[in-house]
């Protein structure tokens, strides 16, 4: 495939590789990180809220199908219906962070803070830092909702797609998998 050949501008790709490896270079860390502590990430993960955690997957996952119709439509040229589109989206991030402080409310109630323990220090950068893209898209959306033209809600599509594939990458060493034993 050749550069030419990728939909969107050539500096949003830039911009989502490098998202993508900062992310991935903090999993990275917290993983080996894991090897020091198999037992207390173990114990440590387990203080987590998994439904929680599913339900903003199918939150954002959802909200990223209607990002994708908002592209489609303003493609299209159908500007009312990309704005239609891009409402449920942004929402879809707003229940997202409205879920995530709920559960940071009971993550630290439950004595879980930064400084608890190294797999909490990791879940609270890593999942709030995600949290930020999220913030920051829900604005991209709205912004791009104003005049819809293609260009810029292809933009904001592909960000909104990056907050959703972090979300995926950050899912499953956070909530679903340790060490092998």
């Amino acid at each position: 495939m050749d550069i030419d050949d990728l939909p969107g501008e050539l500096i949003m790709w830039i911009l989502i590789a490098s998202e993508l490896l900062v992310f991935a270079a903090g999993i990275t860390a917290m993983m080996a990180m894991q090897l020091t502590d198999p037992s207390g990430f173990a114990a440590a993960r387990g203080m987590l809220d998994g439904r929680m955690a599913a339900l903003n997957t199918v939150v954002l996952v959802t909200s990223g199908l209607f990002a994708a119709r908002a592209e489609r439509a303003a493609a299209r040229g159908n500007r009312q219906a990309a704005r239609l589109a891009l409402l449920p989206a942004a929402l879809g991030g707003v229940v997202f962070l409205a879920i995530k402080a709920l559960e940071y409310s009971r993550d630290l109630a439950a004595g879980a803070g930064m400084d608890s323990h190294p797999f909490f220090t990791f879940y609270f950068l890593l999942t709030g830092f995600h949290a930020a893209h999220v913030i920051a898209g829900v604005a991209v959306l709205g912004l791009v909702a104003i005049r819809a033209r293609p260009d810029g809600v292809q933009a904001g599509a592909m960000f909104w797609h990056m907050v959703d594939l972090v979300w995926v990458m950050i899912l499953p060493p956070i909530y679903l998998i340790g060490p092998a034993s």
